[in-house]
């Protein structure tokens, strides 16, 4: 028996490729289904179940595309009444996959249909549990989600899960084995642990959820304080995983149209199309087409374009590096942007060469910030996660978190030059170009971010360990 967990740390996602006797199960898949039938084939092997712990929100799973490839019938456990055949499996069923065996736990809590798949090696014994949303490590998936499908509130939802854990969960021994869908970096749960594995005897040591002494009034009460709102593309994901999607080949063929400089610009011009730079923040800030939005490949690409383009039908147009336009088309539609539209042929250079306009942005070192801190009028916005700034910031900075950007800028000055950072330099060049698509210009990037402020000894606040806050 093998188990093998694919993961994938922009999405901070985990998919699961189970093997037993040359049966295959496969659970969360993403959208791009190769990886998987490879594995197989090296295995000599054949997809017999491809499972779904629960209608994903923040990621378009490769349910459909794998089914249609293996014939492999799609399982998801009670309630779910997806719009495409698949099978609705009842509390405790059970699937012989080889020696091995899966067992249908309705955990719901998280959505009502959520799912924890028990794998019992081939002597019986309790192995491993694959617990989608409802667990962490260190964290519970978040109940707020599924509100209005389920006519429930979150307080409902979170109480759900409490029974779940306690009855489902926590009764089966130490020594399981825990997979999520999820670890640290997802907003799919608050305070998820670095870690993608654990075993649930740990996890009920160090978990604050699975306390042992905890009243059901108290785990609603944690796990409901501080939530953020969802991203606005989460229910789109739902929509498309519940209702289906087209194939990623047809999304490919087109996005990956190349365009010439003339032709990119009409198409612009005439489709209302987000022009997307997906090339490093240091190749953007020296020069990029005037009011493209910059979100890098080499940062938590999807996610941000997920949080901030929001629309998961907005028309597209890429700016890519030299030979990644198929990866930047793909990571797209793992978050449901399937209208790509095209790519600039020949990258930025083609556009400078035909001697289009071009736009930049001012980025200066911490240590010109320094200096325009000695005096009393200059503005700095940190763009940081609010608990990033809460744990240490410059004294007189403004808190604007990237995500929530679009609903500040009145907060921005209207003529004088501000300065604007994050940790490291990736989101504040996302900030600054979404800004100026704006019309701002008045703006400055710190280069480096917070670690070059530090860097340069300029006076921040006391450190705050996030564990206390």
């Amino acid at each position: 028996m093998t188990v093998e967990q694919l993961y994938t740390g922009c999405l901070a996602q985990g998919a699961y490729y189970i093997e037993s006797e040359g049966e295959v199960a496969i659970i969360d898949p993403l959208r791009e289904t190769a990886p998987y039938l490879e594995r197989t084939n090296r295995d000599n092997a054949k997809v017999k179940y491809v499972f779904e712990t629960h209608f994903h929100a923040d990621f378009v799973s490769g349910h459909l595309t794998l089914a249609k490839q293996t014939d492999a019938p799609i399982i998801f456990g009670p309630n779910a009444n997806p719009s495409f055949d698949a099978i609705s499996a009842v509390d405790g069923q059970e699937f012989p996959l080889g020696k091995a065996t899966i067992v249908v736990i309705h955990t719901p809590g998280h959505t009502m249909e959520s799912t924890t798949y028990l794998l019992r090696d081939p002597d019986g014994k309790d192995h491993a549990i694959f617990t989608g949303d409802t667990l962490f490590l260190g964290d519970v998936g978040r109940p707020d989600l599924a509100q209005k499908a389920a006519h429930m509130t979150q307080e409902d939802l979170a109480g759900t899960l409490f029974e779940s854990l306690r009855t489902k969960i926590m009764p089966l021994a130490d020594d399981v084995i825990v997979y999520p869908a999820h670890g640290a970096g997802s907003a799919c749960g608050k305070n998820m642990m670095k870690e993608t594995v654990d075993t649930l005897g740990n996890q009920k040591k160090m978990n604050y959820a699975l306390r042992a002494d905890m009243t059901k009034d108290e785990f609603i009460k944690e796990v409901t304080d501080g939530l953020l709102p969802p991203p606005q593309y989460f229910p789109l994901n739902v929509k498309m995983n519940k209702e289906g999607y087209a194939d990623l080949d047809e999304v490919i063929a087109k996005g990956t149209h190349a365009l010439s400089a003339e032709a990119f610009e009409v198409a612009a011009n005439e489709t209302g199309a987000v022009v997307l730079d997906v090339r490093h923040q240091n190749d953007f800030v020296k020069g990029h087409i005037p009011r493209s939005i910059f979100i890098g490949l080499d940062g938590g690409f999807a996610p941000w374009v997920g949080a901030l383009i929001a629309d998961v039908k907005q028309p597209i147009l890429l700016i890519t590096p030299e030979g990644r336009e198929e990866e930047a088309v793909t990571r797209l539609s793992r978050v449901g942007f399937d209208n790509t539209l095209g790519y600039l042929k020949g990258g930025f250079e083609a556009w400078q060469a035909a001697n289009k306009e071009v736009d930049t942005i001012t980025s200066v070192p911490a240590s010109e910030l320094k200096e325009a801190l000695k005096s009393e009028n200059i503005s700095v916005f940190d763009v940081r996660k609010e608990s990033e700034y809460t744990s240490e910031h410059i004294p007189s900075a403004h808190s604007i978190p990237l995500r929530f950007l679009n609903t500040h800028l009145a907060e921005l000055p209207a003529k004088e030059t501000f300065f604007v950072h994050c940790a490291g330099g990736y989101r504040s060049m996302i900030a600054a170009s979404i800004l100026k698509s704006r019309g701002i210009h008045n703006l400055i990037d710190v280069a480096g971010g917070f670690k070059a402020i530090k860097e340069a000894h300029i006076e921040v606040t006391d450190y705050i360990c996030p564990s206390t806050l």
